[in-house]
């Protein structure tokens, strides 16, 4: 495993980050396999770990706490988000003022049986609530409670306002093979000093065909996930089904290689609920791609829709 520099905040991490979120937090999935896909992540050199208050209806924060449980974390990184939480019903509601912030955090050790969070991050913040919230966020990086404050966001107004906030140390983009636009903002934020963390970088896994994918519950449930609310990016993705027939790597090592080849990038954080697929995408770690893929994956990018 290879590590990169968190932006200017001191924070080294592993280049691929394991995401804590989705079918991996739900009460469905095995508590065993899990925890064991954590262990198997450490094993492997990964000091990134990224969660959320909300996410898996607001269970994946305690499930990354019971696996962490026992494991030396002295030189993790591990993220959670604040300014969303589990309604009840399937529900996500937000609350981004302080008081709500600065309890989520503190709620948020509790579960992860941490005395400080590397990594604290505003969950898809407006531009005022973003300003609203700094004074809370160096409140809570003075007091101990989080070494560094960001935000994750798919608007990319939001991100750039961050870039110029001295508060925010980390930005978390959508970045991928199905979204070059990223890139500017992504230089931007390395140059200003801000670590960047590539989200969905296999973009959802959108590139292969769906019916590829379909294996166990979990297929079924991120295939109807995708069904009613990427069906753009399925189609799009239809253009990069050559990155899965590459001679000497997997079509998620190639996406995965793709993003990290971006000097700007300090890590990519992915999801995983098999021990192979984990496997596959931790060994794109170092890995170059082959010559002439990246003029393929710019061509496909020029015609994509």
């Amino acid at each position: 495993m290879r590590y990169r520099a968190l932006g200017d905040t001191g924070l080294t991490v592993s280049e691929l980050g394991f995401g804590c979120a989705s079918w991996w937090g739900k009460p469905r999935f095995a508590e065993a396999t899990a925890v064991g896909l954590v262990h198997q992540a450490l094993d492997r050199g990964v000091t990134l770990f990224d969660t959320g208050a909300s996410y898996s209806a607001g269970e994946a924060e305690p499930r990354l706490g019971r696996a962490l449980k026992g494991r030396d974390t002295s030189r993790l990184v591990v993220a959670t988000k604040a300014g969303t939480y589990h309604a009840g019903g399937g529900r996500i509601a937000r609350d981004m003022s302080p008081a709500a912030i600065a309890a989520s955090a503190e709620r948020s050790l509790t579960n992860l049986g941490l005395e400080t969070l590397g990594l604290l991050q505003l969950h898809g913040p407006s531009i005022p609530e973003l300003e609203a919230a700094m004074e809370t966020l160096a409140e809570l990086k003075r007091r101990g409670l989080i070494r560094a404050a960001g935000l994750n966001s798919f608007d990319p107004a939001v991100i750039a306002h961050a870039v110029g906030l001295a508060g925010i140390d980390v930005v978390m983009v959508d970045y991928n093979v199905l979204r070059p636009e990223r890139e500017p903002l992504i230089a931007r934020a390395a140059a200003a000093g801000k670590g960047v963390l590539a989200g969905m970088p296999l973009a959802m896994g959108h590139t292969r065909p769906l019916l590829d994918r379909l294996r166990g519950p979990q297929d079924l449930w991120y295939a109807a996930r995708a069904l009613a609310k990427h069906r753009v990016e399925l189609t799009r993705g239809a253009k990069f089904r050559f990155l899965h027939r590459l001679p000497d790597m997997s079509g998620s090592q190639a996406a995965l290689t793709y993003v990290l080849a971006n000097p700007g990038v300090s890590a990519a954080v992915f999801g995983a609920t098999r021990p192979e697929h984990l496997a596959e995408n931790l060994a794109a770690s170092g890995l170059m791609l082959p010559n002439g893929v990246t003029a393929r994956i710019r061509a496909a990018q020029k015609v994509s829709p």
